[in-house]
């Protein structure tokens, strides 16, 4: 078992490792450049995947139209072809979801007219780190937890930068133009909006409601296998 001091070299370490790169080369080779440095943290440390807490928004609809597999039936010979009516896509909310490997810490429904600017999502990484604090004890008193999120403007804004290294926060890079190696859109959110397809929810209340319940209904495992399987697609 690695000393107490092996662990905090290691920590060190991939906390050296995780810088983006100075130098930009294009997105192929961005992409190519931040993978090889996540990979090796990851022989670094083993636990590294279990320091990192990852993020994004999404929108949830009040009707979203099920997928071709969802909507198919059974019918017998001869039965008349099923009509399926054209819905659109309606009475829209925008989701910010916070998780690590062991499930949802964060989650928040943006005020309708409120725009993710620099300046919220600022105000929202302050919600986070209050959440780590209380449902990551461990991590938060080690001070091992990393940040992860995309290159969105609002994300990668200087307000937002200043802030997290006010607060000694550091954060994994995530490569241009590159959404399959986000966890939250390669798994948490077709996972849970394939949960809502095809229902329809009448109010704002019953978006925020039902896609709260379906987000956290999500076990622990299915979050487990998809941080252990994030390696793979560096």
């Amino acid at each position: 078992m690695p000393s107490n001091s092996d662990r905090k070299t290691q920590h060190a370490t991939h906390r050296r490792k995780i810088r983006a790169p100075c130098v930009d080369r294009g997105p192929e080779a961005n992409c190519v450049n931040i993978s090889q440095e996540l990979l090796d943290c990851v022989s670094v440390n083993e636990n590294f995947l279990k320091t990192i807490v990852t993020g994004d928004e999404t929108w949830v609809y009040g009707y979203d139209i099920e997928t071709k597999a969802q909507s198919s039936r059974w019918m017998g010979q001869g039965s008349p072809r099923l009509k399926k009516a054209r819905m659109s896509r309606s009475n829209m909310k925008v989701m910010l979801v916070f998780f690590d490997w062991q499930g949802i810490i964060h989650h928040k429904f943006i005020p309708r007219g409120q725009t993710v600017n620099k300046e919220f999502y600022v105000a929202v990484l302050k919600s986070l780190r209050e959440a780590v604090r209380r449902k990551r004890p461990q991590l938060w008193t080690n001070q091992s937890w990393v940040s992860h999120h995309d290159n969105a403007p609002a994300h990668s804004s200087f307000l937002v930068r200043n802030f997290l290294a006010k607060n000694k926060t550091t954060v994994v890079p995530q490569p241009s133009y590159s959404p399959d190696l986000a966890p939250a859109d390669f798994f948490l959110f077709p996972k849970l909006k394939s949960t809502l397809k095809g229902r329809r929810f009448d109010t704002t209340d019953e978006i925020q409601k039902n896609s709260t319940n379906e987000l956290f209904a999500i076990p622990k495992e299915a979050f487990q296998k998809a941080f252990q399987s994030w390696p793979k697609r560096w």
